[in-house]
């Protein structure tokens, strides 16, 4: 891997990444291309059909879905620049382009954990307030949840990036991840600022052991109120309801939690990457497998969706082979006019 000399007027930050041979960056390249497409391809499927099917018309995938649309913008803040960083020799990333990355991908993390919090929140009215639910999480109660999660989230890294894009940067301009990460920003600056330091420390993981403590609350609540159910039928849908969400709860939580809790250091500078690869693209992978395998109405929905989209390409497609037939035939008659 080629990187450019380091002076102290740097026009831009070079991100190592995943150093290794060039045919390792090509197969990471093929790798994480394949990832990112099935990411998207899964996350939309979610999006497309909630939106197509009335009867998935509810608060809970209703969520649902901009929380698969969020999945989307969130391997998106970061993997497109991964997948041309493979394929590049310096591996630079402009100021602009790293503070934005930095602020999107931050943003949006913030956001999937008010989402994880909403979400709870509802399924906690449906099990533990099964009569009043309706009443209690109706529609507009529903679109003004969803709203909050979207502008508190992009509200809470916003003052932090407006900062720290006006700190002076000296030395080194290598950053030892994957992406703009605020640690090894600060460590770049030329003055240190400990006060900054402690805010940044603190805006991660305080919002998130919040919505993470506020979210085993709900479930708590949830298994008491499951455990009280008499049938064993009952307590089943109970759990099948909300249990697709915890388990998503858990994958990013959890690895989010050991990223920020573990301390910084250069021998672990590799575990930090795969944790916060887990978090950021793994888990946005696997959601949709979580959400369809576990909801019924989700299964049929795709397999009706799936169905219209199979007849619908079917239909273009012979529409434009017929199209090109018969523009072969109108050339063939023309020419021997």
């Amino acid at each position: 891997m080629k990187i450019p000399n380091t002076t102290s007027n740097i026009t831009g930050f070079i991100l190592l990444g995943f150093p290794c041979s060039r045919e390792g960056q090509i197969l990471l390249f093929v790798l994480f291309s394949g990832v990112y497409l099935l990411t998207l391809t899964g996350n939309d499927s979610i999006t497309c059909v909630v939106y197509w099917d009335q009867r998935l018309h509810t608060p809970m995938y209703i969520l649902l879905a901009n929380f698969s649309f969020l999945e989307i913008c969130y391997v998106t803040s970061t993997i497109p620049n991964m997948l041309a960083n493979f394929l590049s020799d310096n591996k630079v990333i402009s100021f602009s382009g790293c503070f934005l990355q930095f602020y999107f991908f931050f943003s949006l993390g913030a956001t999937e954990s008010f989402f994880l919090a909403i979400m709870a929140f509802d399924r906690y009215l449906a099990i533990c307030w099964p009569l009043h639910y309706p009443t209690l999480m109706t529609r507009r109660l529903c679109s003004n949840l969803v709203v909050s999660c979207w502008v508190l989230g992009f509200l809470w890294f916003l003052i932090p990036i407006i900062i720290i894009s006006q700190m002076s940067f000296c030395g080194s301009r290598i950053i030892d991840h994957f992406l703009c990460d605020p640690s090894p920003l600060l460590a770049l600056t030329c003055k240190k600022a400990p006060v900054i330091e402690i805010v940044f420390s603190s805006l991660c993981p305080v919002p998130l052991i919040i919505l993470c403590s506020f979210i085993m609350g709900s479930y708590a609540l949830i298994l008491r109120a499951v455990f009280k159910v008499p049938s064993a039928a009952g307590r089943r849908k109970a759990f099948s309801t909300c249990g697709s969400h915890l388990a998503v709860v858990l994958l990013f939580c959890g690895s989010v939690v050991i990223m920020y809790g573990s301390p910084a250091s250069e021998h672990e500078a590799g575990m930090q990457k795969i944790v916060t690869l887990f978090y950021s693209v793994v888990t946005p992978l696997l959601n949709p497998v979580i959400y369809s395998l576990r909801k019924k109405d989700m299964k049929m929905a795709l397999q009706k969706f799936l169905r219209l989209l199979k007849v619908l390409i079917k239909n273009v497609l012979e529409q434009l082979e017929s199209k090109i037939v018969f523009n072969l035939f109108t050339n063939i008659y023309k020419n021997h006019i």
